[in-house]
């Protein structure tokens, strides 16, 4: 099976060594690339073309929100994992809003790690723990209600929200791949949101799954 390919982005030395240690030692991965800033981190996601972007926030030159900001705009399907010491509502809130997939605390274990990078890989949100409070007390109660979807777009929402993937939907519900893309395009745009990893939170805020179901 074709590794997946990853760019690490951190300003430290010491944590970009400690990351190529552990892609090495994981089967299923190798490293594409490494930036140490923000401006590097757009270059050379725009030169290697990775399977996934592990993201530091706080760097000089572009921080992390900016890179995400600006690769996105270039590659909006580049799956992206903030890897971070914080978690601040305001710098989760940030992030996902900038588009990233996934965003976990530096101080997980490796499993959790390559969990993460698989998880986005496959295109589904990871979110720590940690970072889901703090995401769901900062953001305010959806203004539009699920009410707005249609009885299979409602279907499709809570599968995605439980992090399957397009094609686990479509087995579940019957219908083909293609048709689960329209239903999540659909999703997005009737309720005014950006990225899958936004529509899980907002089925979580609604109720419809669980905070914990965002990281299984």
């Amino acid at each position: 099976m074709k590794p997946i390919r990853i760019l690490i982005v951190d300003d430290h030395n010491i944590a970009r060594q400690g990351l190529r240690a552990i892609i090495r030692i994981l089967p299923d991965m190798e490293l594409a690339g490494e930036a140490c800033n923000g401006q590097e981190a757009i270059d050379a996601a725009t030169q290697y073309r990775p399977d996934v972007i592990l993201m530091d926030l706080v760097m000089p030159i572009a921080d992390g929100v900016q890179a995400i900001t600006a690769i996105k705009s270039i590659m909006p399907h580049m799956p992206v994992v903030v890897l971070t010491t914080f978690a601040e509502a305001d710098q989760v809130l940030r992030a996902i809003q900038a588009g990233a997939e996934g965003y976990i605390l530096k101080d997980v274990e490796v499993a959790e790690l390559a969990r993460a990078i698989r998880t986005v890989y496959n295109g589904q949100p990871y979110l720590h723990p940690e970072a889901t409070r703090h995401l769901l007390q900062a953001t305010t109660q959806p203004t539009k209600s699920p009410n707005h979807l249609t009885q299979r777009e409602q279907e499709v929402l809570m599968s995605l929200a439980l992090g399957h993937t397009n094609r686990q939907i479509a087995d579940v519900l019957h219908i083909a791949e293609k048709t689960v893309s329209v239903h999540v395009s659909n999703i997005l745009s009737k309720l005014g949101l950006a990225s899958r990893t936004q529509a899980a939170l907002y089925a979580t805020r609604m109720g419809i799954v669980q905070p914990t179901k965002l990281v299984e």
